[in-house]
């Protein structure tokens, strides 16, 4: 099973701003729709299937960004998703996006969601099917911290 998942997107002009990069709250749009593409197209989990039929969907609680590279007006990116870390009742993403040839990191996002009920309001453990994906797909990183991450992927890029 594949644990890093990626595809290629075009950077919209809709989504820019005045000097032609991608605006900087876009991003997180880019990002949250590749794993969303990628939970369905590599894992067939659909999580707007999921909440209609469970009442339960993962929410954002946090997110760390930085911005390295401009992403142009269409300009085609890759973006890639992996789960780093997980708890009974949360997921820890971490996403890349990059030029299309993988040579240059424009962005890097650290995400954390809670799994939420929506009847309860409350955060609530992942099902066992859940849990039993999360465990075949983890995929941990070396590095402690979000600088340490962002330091460690921008040095594999020049190298």
């Amino acid at each position: 099973m594949e644990k890093i998942l990626s595809s290629s997107y075009k950077i919209r002009f809709q989504d820019c701003d005045p000097f032609n990069h991608l605006n900087n709250a876009s991003y997180i749009n880019y990002f949250i729709n590749a794993r969303e593409d990628h939970l369905l197209d590599n894992y067939n989990f659909d999580v707007f299937e999921n909440l209609k039929t469970t009442g339960e969907a993962w929410i954002v609680v946090s997110n760390q960004i930085c911005y390295l590279t401009p992403a142009n007006v269409i300009e085609n990116v890759l973006i890639e998703s992996q789960l780093i870390a997980f708890t009974p009742k949360s997921v820890h993403i971490e996403m890349r996006m990059w030029n299309e040839s993988k040579t240059k990191l424009k962005a890097m996002l650290w995400t954390n969601f809670v799994y939420f009920n929506t009847q309860t309001q409350k955060a609530t453990n992942h099902p066992a099917a859940v849990t039993e994906l999360l465990e075949n797909i983890l995929l941990p990183v070396e590095q402690n911290n979000f600088e340490e991450r962002r330091n460690f992927l921008m040095r594999r890029a020049i190298a």
